[in-house]
């Protein structure tokens, strides 16, 4: 081959190489990271799909689970609020055995949706009586969630605890 015919070709090749790496560059790597995006969002879909159509096909027992929770929400009137849940400790303390020593309510207001309140509670009672009426507190049918709970001894066998605990329950001021 003579010189003039290879450096022709190899100038061919050298720019044909370097269109290659510019198609790359400008179309195939796009078009790749496009498609791979797209592959992504197809895989989200049927994903929310496949929830959508099992939320569906459960739509009784959760709707039924949302009215047995909205049933037993506090009401939302602040002193009647109040007085359901004051009334309430008072009972599963009766029922427990526990005593009340203190009750401190205090109202949060976080969203225009729902408020919240927030109770310290405290009790004293042998270890028994203490875990029923935690028991009772959790198991009742007031929404109640605990958010902290305290033990503390004053005598020397721990026969005789202190309860503290943080309470909180919430009221929807509006049912959208």
């Amino acid at each position: 081959m003579k010189i003039e015919n290879r450096q022709k070709f190899l100038l061919i090749v050298v720019l044909g190489l370097i269109g290659l790496w510019l198609a790359n560059l400008i179309v195939f790597s796009p078009v790749y990271a496009w498609w791979h995006k797209r592959s992504q969002s197809i895989k989200e879909l049927q994903a929310n799909v496949k929830h959508g159509n099992l939320l569906l096909s459960n739509e009784t027992p959760i709707r039924k689970q949302w009215s047995e929770m909205l049933s037993n929400m506090l009401p939302n009137n602040v002193s009647l609020a109040e007085q359901q849940m004051l009334k309430s400790f008072d009972n599963w303390a009766q029922q427990s055995g526990a005593t009340l020593t203190g009750i401190q309510p205090q109202w949060k207001n976080d969203s225009t949706n729902y408020m919240t309140l927030n109770c310290r509670v405290e009790a004293s009672g042998t270890i028994a009586t203490l875990g029923q009426f935690i028991y009772r507190v959790e198991k009742g049918p007031l929404g109640m969630k605990l958010d902290s709970v305290e033990f503390s001894t004053h005598d020397a066998t721990g026969w005789q605890l202190t309860l503290g605990m943080q309470v909180s329950g919430v009221t929807l001021t509006s049912t959208k």
